[in-house]
């Protein structure tokens, strides 16, 4: 599909000839100082796909705001760690947090 890019002032003195041109097809898009601000598109243009494959995880979790905890150190803690300490740790960890928690049951 052709792209034009025209200025404001062109856009505002041949409007209808940039819409013919839409229906026909083509996108023009309007530029104000050298800067693209606008687009004229078809109605039953396709809104434009995201440039790359964004995983399932990041698009569920993009806009839930500031994080509550840096985990820079731990993460680099973890980072140094192998599987098997890992596991230990997790075991550990999840033992002591179930016999804190186990009179509030």
């Amino acid at each position: 599909m052709p792209t034009a890019a025209v200025g404001l002032f062109e856009a505002k003195t041949r409007l209808s000839e940039f819409v013919a041109r839409a229906e026909a097809g083509e996108e023009v898009i309007i530029m104000r100082h050298n800067k693209p601000v606008a687009k004229i598109v078809p109605l039953h243009a396709k809104a434009d796909a995201p440039t790359q494959d964004v995983p399932p995880f990041i698009q569920r979790t993009f806009d839930m705001g500031e994080p509550l905890v840096d985990l820079t150190k731990a993460n680099e803690f973890l980072g140094e760690l192998d599987v098997q300490e890992f596991l230990k740790l997790d075991a550990r960890l999840r033992a002591e947090w179930q016999q804190k928690n186990a009179g509030k049951q």
